[in-house]
């Protein structure tokens, strides 16, 4: 069992999701503040003592820019403050795109954030369904990486749908939809696509048997819903019964909202790594929690006890 006392905080941000985390483990945020400047610089603070303790501070780097510097702040201050371990919970972790370099002159955003991150002194990192699977190997320090499986697959098996198919919306994807697949005893299916450039789909195509299926498009996030809405209307097109979205991640930058609601998808299932905006038609989301996932995880970790049997796959 573990000697250090466990203190949970939460970036502004992600303070939504962190209260969750701590009533699913039962007990209470720490508390914290941020001193703002007018220039738009600020200052995390603890406002409780947590020497000799192990902090877990709840941070999703959405948008990435000032959500991650205030986590690598409040990291460094948990140091300062002689903490005994700094524990980065981290459900969405931006620049994951960016896991190789693609192209001539351009960075690999997600080794550096991993630098930044070493470099504020956390100690051990917890995540969700990473965009790349190799980014855990950008760390020196432990990566726990979950994955939202353990809350898809009950709800995907709650449907009772028959004539089920699983769908990539991408080759990329091919590993994860296939992983479903097989757990759900269902027939896969590819879209293959071409790109015109960033966040623009050009021509897409199924690979798989489509007519008559129930399909769920299963990915890591959606940010622009080009991918996903493009591959549901040419799903539905060829034939099939319905078409759903599963995906761990809901970014949905720019007109993201209005093509879902456009779209022929009937349902889009995310957590709430990211929250969804609430100017927004969300009619056609359900949102699963993976608070108690993390919790579970945390005591483990915590209590220095296995993780991996918390895995569906």
């Amino acid at each position: 069992m573990a000697i250090h006392k466990l203190k949970f905080f939460a970036c502004r941000e992600s303070r939504y999701l962190a209260e969750k985390i701590a009533k699913s483990y039962g007990t209470e945020l720490g508390d914290s503040s941020v001193l703002e400047f007018s220039d738009g610089e600020f200052q995390p603070a603890y406002n409780e003592s947590i020497r000799g303790c192990t902090v877990f501070i709840v941070a999703s780097t959405f948008p990435p820019t000032d959500n991650l510097m205030e986590l690598l702040l409040m990291i460094d201050a948990a140091h300062r403050a002689s903490a005994h371990r700094v524990i980065a919970v981290m459900p969405y972790f931006g620049w994951a795109r960016q896991d190789r370099k693609d192209r001539p002159r351009v960075s690999i955003g997600a080794k550096l954030v991993a630098n930044l991150l070493r470099a504020a002194g956390v100690d051990r990192i917890m995540t969700m369904d990473l965009h790349a699977d190799q980014i855990q190997g950008f760390f020196d320090i432990p990566v726990d990486h979950l994955y939202a499986s353990g809350i898809f697959v009950p709800y995907i098996n709650g449907l009772n749908m028959e004539d089920l198919s699983i769908a990539a919306p991408d080759m990329g994807g091919a590993k994860r939809a296939h992983a479903y697949s097989q757990y759900l005893h269902a027939p896969m299916i590819i879209s293959h696509k071409q790109r015109e450039k960033a966040n623009v789909v050009g021509s897409m195509t199924a690979i798989g048997d489509v007519e008559g299926r129930n399909i769920i498009i299963l990915d890591d996030m959606i940010d622009t819903a080009g991918t996903i809405t493009k591959a549901a209307d040419m799903l539905m097109e060829k034939g099939a019964k319905s078409v759903r979205a599963a995906a761990t991640h809901a970014v949905l930058s720019g007109p993201a909202y209005e093509r879902i609601n456009n779209s022929s998808l009937s349902e889009v299932i995310v957590t709430d790594t990211i929250p969804l905006r609430k100017d927004k038609d969300t009619s056609k989301f359900t949102v699963l929690s993976v608070a108690d996932i993390f919790a579970d995880v945390i005591e483990r970790v915590h209590n220095y006890k296995e993780i991996s049997s918390r895995f569906i796959f």
